[in-house]
């Protein structure tokens, strides 16, 4: 995952919750020039703009405060969307039966992707069921891991029947 480093994240979350919005996940890309440091949030009523852009201003103003990136970034602040990225492992329970898509740093099983419905989660093991195989994936093996938008279901991904 591109999960944002500890102190990131710890700076960042709490400012997500005490505006009332769930902290879903903070990826930080770093680089020189072109760094980007995107928080994603979600509440039971959605996310609109005003939501992005009212935790944008808070974040924005701590940061200049704080000042814990060094080089130039964009801060950028978004609803998880339909393909909801994963950075927890509580996050793939909530979204048992679900369809996944994970990538992986090594493979497992000769495969480097996986598209499969969530059967399970163990431990810090996830159980993916693609077809009729089914895969048991350690949370820190994935190197991405999102939901699968509905549009995958129709072109020949099974959801584990």
């Amino acid at each position: 995952m591109k999960q944002a480093p500890e102190h990131l994240v710890n700076l960042i979350e709490p400012i997500v919750e005490g505006l009332g919005y769930e902290c879903v996940g903070i990826e930080y890309n770093p680089h020189p020039r072109h760094g980007l440091l995107r928080i994603y949030i979600d509440s039971d009523q959605g996310i609109l703009v005003d939501d992005c852009s009212r935790v944008s201003h808070q974040v924005s103003g701590m940061l200049d405060v704080e000042d814990p990136i060094q080089g130039n970034y964009q801060l950028e602040v978004s609803s998880p969307g339909e393909d909801r990225p994963f950075f927890k492992v509580e996050q793939f329970e909530r979204f048992i039966g679900s369809l996944a898509q994970v990538n992986l740093f090594s493979p497992i099983q000769k495969r480097k992707k996986i598209i499969g419905l969530i059967i399970k989660v163990e431990g810090q093991n996830i159980f993916l069921q693609e077809d009729e195989q089914i895969f048991e994936v350690p949370f820190e093996a994935m190197s991405k891991a999102r939901l699968a938008p509905e549009y995958l279901k129709n072109k020949g991904v099974r959801s584990g029947k």
